[in-house]
Order: C-alpha cells, then structure tokens, then sequence
C-alpha cells in the first residue's frame, strides 16, 4: 500500500478516532462536575449556575460528540463555549496558557472547530445518516 492509498484509507478513520476521544475527555469534565466521577472536591454545582450550564454542556455536547450526532453544530457551539471559557476564566490569571491552566479549553476550542468543520468522519451517526 503506497502512501495516498495509506492517507486515504486512514483520514476519515482516525478523524472519528479524535471525535471520540475529544467527546470522551469532554464528556469526563462534566460527569467530574456532577456525579464527582473521576473524584472531586466539594459538592455538586446548581443546575442553573454558569458552572452547572457547563457541565450540561460538558454531557450532552460531549455525548453527541462521541456518537458524532449532529456534529457539525455540536462542535461549532462547543467551540465557541470552550472560547468563551477561556476568556472569562483563564486569560485574567495570566497571559500564557501553561500559567492559567488554559491549555486544555484552547486545545477543545480548535478541536471542536476543526469538526465543526471537518464533520464526524466515517464512524458517526452522521456518516450513516448521510449528514
């Protein structure tokens, strides 16, 4: 098998395979948030709280990423949350991500817009719905 052969059978593949893992380590921070899994400190946040949206947003969008439902609006808005996130909680500690702990919104945000993008790949939902 030569090269473009190679790329071309594994492209689409190993995009599905970043949209899960993506969705996956997404997903953990919001079921962190509410059902302290993995564990954490303090108590669960209110429903209605910045906090407790995110983590709704952490479940669902992080849910339908994995599955590559809807994909394509999923991750553009995720992107955005992850921007947003970045800006409000991060970026007033200190200019540089290492210091603010905002590497990890910043590598979700363009993740996210890359699907948002790029669509779900060969393993999704969306692939077998035609979408």
């Amino acid at each position: 098998m030569n090269g473009t052969a190679l790329t071309t059978t594994w492209t689409p593949r190993l995009l599905s395979v970043l949209r899960i893992v993506a969705g996956l380590q997404f997903l953990e921070h919001g079921t962190q948030k509410f059902f302290s899994f993995p564990m954490r400190t303090g108590s669960a946040p209110e429903l209605a709280s910045l906090i407790g949206v995110q983590g709704c947003l952490e479940i669902v969008g992080g849910l339908l990423i994995i599955l590559g439902l809807f994909t394509r609006p999923v991750a553009f808005v995720l992107a955005g949350n992850m921007a947003v996130a970045y800006f409000m909680a991060h970026a007033p500690r200190s200019f540089f991500p290492a210091l603010n702990g905002g590497d990890a919104a910043i590598l979700f945000c363009f993740v996210f817009l890359y699907l948002a993008a790029a669509g779900g790949g060969v393993w999704s939902i969306d692939a077998k719905r035609g979408g």
